[in-house]
């Protein structure tokens, strides 16, 4: 019904979340609706990050040093990494953020012992809020939980140790896209408040049937109602927009570069296969060059070959013309002598 419909300001926007989570008692509400266990005691840790962005906006992550309280009645102190992403690029600053917690040396809390005090790390648990969609996964709200397994039975232990504690957490994941439509239990019910499909013309805006917001969660739908009232928390909801279209307008123009330089590289690339293929061609003519060359020089062997056996025989004949022509000069000789002896040409010529 429209007298049921209640106005809120939208928490995808930091400067909003942030206002929510500024509220310690609400702040330990949503977080113990998230974790699934009672968050009695939360406070915030001096290394939250806020990176400012021209005059007022932030770009966060709120880190928690909480007690959490099991059914069981056990209670325990763990660091809660709360991060929240509009956009898909922010998973590297997820990474980083986390390994920072890994290497906080105040990360740790000082165990009574027989000898010594032992320092034992603080167990993380991160919570992520994604603007965005996963690959595959489409549950809104995803838990990564830790077990341990004898790796040759497949057996679940149940001991707990703290160096396997230490070098590992748990993680909760909730997909704000997949929220529409999705109202199965009371953590989905209370996560309508991040439902964007809520959304008014004033993107700042959703626009929430209260009565789908379980009674005991209502504070929080009202603590959004308020922050509607803010006039600093519009101003910098208005900057984190311009901050937003920035960001996608030199998002495309990378993109737009991108689609550039792959189309360079692909004209690059037919060059030079067209080029490899001018070479192949070009060898392919050196190697025929290069056999008739070799073909060219058979033959002229071949030529040298027969000069030198025309020569010799050139020699040879010319070594019979000298000898004919020494006999016929030793014929003339006789043939003069004969006559002079007074025979006659017939008889000269019988006689040779």
């Amino acid at each position: 019904m429209l007298w049921n419909m209640v106005q809120i300001a939208n928490p995808i926007y930091d400067v909003v979340f942030k206002y929510l989570m500024n509220d310690e008692k609400l702040a330990r509400l949503l977080l113990s609706a998230i974790i699934g266990e009672e968050v009695v005691s939360l406070k915030l840790r001096p290394t939250e990050h806020q990176f400012p962005v021209g005059k007022a906006l932030m770009v966060m992550r709120m880190d928690f040093s909480a007690r959490i309280r099991y059914a069981n009645g056990e209670e325990q102190l763990v660091i809660l990494e709360l991060q929240k992403a509009k956009l898909a690029t922010d998973i590297m600053r997820f990474r980083r953020y986390l390994g920072e917690q890994y290497r906080n040396k105040n990360n740790v809390v000082q165990e009574p012992a027989e000898e010594y005090a032992q320092r034992k790390a603080l167990p993380i648990l991160s919570i992520y809020f994604l603007g965005h969609k996963l690959d595959h996964i489409t549950a809104p709200v995803i838990r990564i939980n830790r077990s341990y397994t004898d790796a040759a039975t497949g057996e679940v232990l149940q001991e707990r140790e703290i160096f396997i504690e230490s070098l590992t957490h748990d993680s909760i994941i909730i997909q704000i896209p997949y929220l529409t439509g999705h109202r199965r239990n009371e953590l989905e019910q209370l996560l309508s408040l991040f439902d964007q499909s809520f959304i008014n013309e004033d993107r700042h805006l959703l626009n929430i049937e209260e009565s789908e917001v379980p009674k005991r969660y209502r504070a929080l739908l009202r603590r959004l109602q308020q922050a509607v009232a803010e006039p600093e928390v519009r101003e910098i909801m208005d900057a984190e927009d311009d901050l937003i279209e920035e960001f996608e307008d030199y998002q495309r123009m990378i993109a737009e570069k991108e689609r550039e330089l792959f189309e360079k590289e692909q004209r690059l690339s037919q060059k030079d296969q067209e080029l490899s293929q001018k070479d192949q061609e070009l060898s392919q003519k050196d190697q025929e060059l290069s056999q008739k060359d070799q073909e060219l020089s058979h033959k002229d062997q071949e030529l040298s070959h027969k000069d030198q056996e025309l020569s010799q025989k050139d020699q040879a004949l010319s070594q019979k013309d000298q000898e004919l022509q020494k006999k016929h000069e030793q014929l003339r000789r006789v043939a003069v002598t004969l006559t002079k002896a007074g025979q006659s040409p017939k008889e000269v010529a019988a006689i040779l």
